[in-house]
């Protein structure tokens, strides 16, 4: 069978036999990546679970001082104490990029707590803006962690169907193509000989 529908000749069977070698080189270098990424994804997602949990736990810790700020201090104290405090972090979104796949890198820097002008509930509020603080930072990290798995996922799904595609369609027509070429010009190959064979010896009849 022939594939590719190539005609047989010398010169298609050279061409094809090029483009093999691209397609193998290929193939091997797709592999290769592959391999990268689904380590870099198993990475990511223990990653990625370990920061999770650790955020659970903070917001957990976070809410409950937050509970007992309000209960000391009330709902409303706590709202006019907020709008006066400058913001206690800066968050810069910088581009990364890991084989050929980008998502952001989220970096965030906390600054010294600005003390709160109120003697009532001020322990319990400098350690709920620093449970809030701690989780703001962990949900930076999170974000980050979360958008990179699914785009290096998504990159080695794509490199997965790559690899297949050349495995078990493209590389296979290449090789049928190439063995129907050969096996083309190997017959007409023994035709000639026989016809030269058949003409030499007719030539050698006594006339």
């Amino acid at each position: 069978m022939n594939p590719l529908h190539i005609a047989p000749t010398k010169s298609s069977l050279l061409k094809l036999k090029k483009q093999m070698q691209v397609l193998q080189e290929g193939y091997a270098l797709l592999e290769r990546k592959r391999e990268v990424l689904t380590r870099l994804v198993n990475e990511r997602l223990n990653h990625y679970k370990a920061i999770r949990q650790q955020a659970n736990s903070v917001m957990q810790q976070a809410y409950h001082s937050l509970a007992v700020s309000q209960m000391q201090a009330g709902s409303q104290k706590l709202r006019q104490i907020a709008l006066r405090l400058k913001p206690a972090i800066q968050a810069k979104i910088l581009p990364r990029s890991n084989m050929g796949v980008e998502y952001p890198s989220i970096q965030i820097q906390d600054f010294p707590l600005e003390p709160v002008a109120t003697m009532q509930a001020e322990s319990s509020l400098d350690k709920t803006r620093r449970n809030l603080i701690d989780f703001t930072l962990l949900q930076a990290q999170l974000g980050e962690a979360e958008i990179s798995l699914y785009r290096m996922l998504a990159e080695q799904k794509k490199t997965q169907k790559r690899v297949n595609a050349l495995k078990y369609h493209v590389i296979p027509k290449y090789r049928e193509s190439i063995r129907f070429i050969e096996s083309t010009l190997e017959e007409e190959e023994r035709n000639t000989l026989f016809q030269i064979k058949v003409l030499y010896q007719g030539s050698k009849s006594p006339g």
